[in-house]
């Protein structure tokens, strides 16, 4: 693997390194991973979302659906107008609200979507915690608000609204929320935390795990001595928060994610813990920190059960193949291209082939939902009405 640095880049990396060494000192030597990967992607000016970095996109460190095709997003609206429309209909404002949105492709996508399908969206809110990211947004989406000459509001918020009506939208977000890593020794669970000796970063375990923390998944002796996963209590806590902010409508979310005994399988013998640079996929977290993407995969039983503690309708779980194709992405391909004219078609067709294909974004890129309230805007109508979720619910 070939990474060259500039000295600005490596003289960042290195602040940040001895900023977390000093943290860990102060902790008595050991950090939990979720504080280290916290520090790693989100400490002020520092971290890799809160510095200035060109992150997403060919030049970036990974390309999300939104960024491979506008078809994405517009297929999307097939799920999300009859929310709208129920909206409409009821006297509501007709409101998206967006979780971290990138360069503000999904958005600018969606809105253009809509205006095609001679629908007005009142508002189009995003939660962004990246500031470079958040004016590349602005930017973006104000061209696009300016150019098609629509009336929508857009507005970048600090916090989710309470009592929320309309629909949430979060692509690529979950697997970014700080997770903790645990070990399997001599038949208990530790916490598998973070030292600093020999001048580096390393792994090191902790205390025993409480039994009342673990999956049932984990609760079985069928491990690995030595075998490594992660616990994701504060992407559950998150979830568990969405859903209760959301009083009517539709939370929909795209992520790389597996059902809970696929996840804690025995064979996934080191988790799903990666780095990714410039496009470069990388094991080892505790590499060029502040410099490098920190993902994990989704566990979405337990996303799942945090929503339905908040009295959601119904949750619903598919690949993101089997969604795209309900949702019509076939068809919409077909309507801004012509299959006769290869120069013009092959890139939509390219871009088809990475949202739908096995081997690319087609299965392991998951599609959830639930809905909430949803009698009340689309009366004699449940989740699994809606395009893009009519297929069989994987949970």
């Amino acid at each position: 693997m070939d990474i060259t640095l500039t000295s600005l880049e490596m003289e960042h990396s290195a602040l940040l390194k001895a900023k977390i060494a000093s943290q860990i000192a102060s902790q008595g030597g050991w950090l939990p991973f979720s504080r280290y990967m916290e520090m790693a992607l989100y400490e002020p000016g520092m971290g890799y979302y809160s510095a200035g970095a060109h992150k997403l996109g060919a030049g970036g460190d990974f390309t999300t659906a939104p960024e491979l095709s506008p078809l994405f997003g517009a297929a999307i609206c097939s799920t999300l107008l009859p929310i709208l429309e129920g909206l409409k209909d009821k006297g509501l404002p007709t409101q998206i609200l967006e979780f971290g949105a990138g360069t503000g492709k999904l958005a600018t996508s969606i809105l253009t979507r809509l205006n095609d399908l001679g629908f007005q969206l009142d508002r189009y809110d995003i939660i962004e915690i990246s500031p470079d990211l958040a004016q590349r947004q602005q930017e973006s989406i104000n061209a696009t608000v300016k150019e098609l000459n629509l009336k929508t509001q857009c507005n970048w918020l600090s916090e989710l609204p309470k009592n929320f009506k309309g629909i949430i939208l979060a692509n690529e977000v979950i697997d970014a929320i700080p997770c903790d890593a645990i070990i399997f020794k001599n038949g208990f669970w530790y916490w598998h935390g973070v030292a600093f000796e020999n001048e580096a970063l390393t792994w090191k375990a902790g205390s025993p795990v409480e039994q009342k923390l673990l999956p049932e998944s984990l609760l079985s002796s069928n491990f690995s001595e030595g075998y490594v996963t992660e616990l994701h209590t504060p992407a559950n806590a998150w979830m568990q928060q969405v859903a209760k902010h959301l009083e009517v409508g539709l939370f929909l979310t795209f992520d790389y994610g597996f059902p809970e005994s696929e996840y804690y399988h025995p064979q996934r013998l080191e988790g799903t813990l990666m780095a990714h640079h410039r496009h470069h996929a990388i094991q080892d977290p505790f590499y060029l920190p502040g410099l490098c993407d920190l993902t994990t995969h989704v566990d979405w039983s337990q996303i799942a059960r945090s929503a339905l503690t908040e009295n959601v309708d119904d949750v619903y779980l598919t690949n993101q193949a089997a969604y795209l194709l309900d949702a019509g992405i076939g068809d919409i391909a077909l309507e801004i291209g012509d299959p006769s004219d290869p120069e013009t078609f092959l890139p939509i067709s390219n871009s088809l082939q990475k949202l739908l294909s096995e081997a690319e974004m087609g299965e392991l890129f998951k599609a959830f939902a639930f809905s909430k309230n949803l009698e009340s805007l689309l009366p004699g109508h449940v989740l699994e009405d809606l395009p893009g979720l009519r297929g069989r619910n994987r949970l």
